[in-house]
């Protein structure tokens, strides 16, 4: 069977293409599968987004599609970035302005617990949906440390390891990812 991913974010789908690789007969990006199309994430939730994007792929492929939404949520922020975690600082997809300004708005705070949240819709073309969370529980450093992940992730220490995100390897992260733990929930409940 083949699945198209509702994105085009190379770390997404290397994440992605690493978990669920051994379950589908072939994995496309959209631009892989020929599709530029670009969905507009006005939902309210993460799985609000997720789903719209996995549905409109799905109807423009004609192949199962599945999307996510994920993003950081800053308890002392009141949830924030949340749903704008890729445009925090205004511009999209600019981790170092992102991260800069959320130091910045975390000077001074002492609770800087925060969670990485995944948000996962696998929707055919006849309808069939099937949803997913997962988090990622940690807090927010004071600097940036390590070279690898994405995003928030040389911020982002996770509980488990008191590491960065940015400091353990992809194939770790993989493994304990809150893009992880949503891709096995959603495998479990296929």
């Amino acid at each position: 069977m083949k699945l198209i991913i509702a994105s085009n974010n190379t770390h997404k789908l290397t994440e992605i293409k690493a978990i669920l690789g051994s379950v589908f007969d072939e994995i496309l990006s959209m631009r892989e599968a020929g599709i530029e199309h670009e969905t507009v994430e006005d939902g309210n939730t993460f799985m609000e987004n997720a789903e719209k994007k996995a549905r409109e792929i799905a109807e423009i492929s004609g192949c199962p599609a599945l999307a996510d939404d994920s993003g950081l949520c800053v308890d002392a922020l009141g949830g924030a970035p949340g749903i704008f975690s890729a445009r925090f600082s205004g511009v999209h997809g600019d981790d170092k302005a992102n991260n800069r300004l959320l130091l910045q708005k975390l000077q001074g705070v002492e609770d800087r617990s925060a969670h990485y949240t995944c948000a996962m819709a696998l929707i055919w073309p006849d309808g069939k949906e099937v949803n997913a969370e997962g988090y990622l529980e940690g807090k927010i450093g004071f600097e940036e440390k390590g070279q690898n992940g994405f995003g928030y992730d040389p911020l982002f220490i996770i509980s488990a390891l008191n590491k960065t995100a940015a400091e353990i390897s992809p194939e770790e992260k993989n493994s304990i990812s809150h893009r992880a733990k949503a891709l096995n929930d959603l495998l479990h409940k296929l």
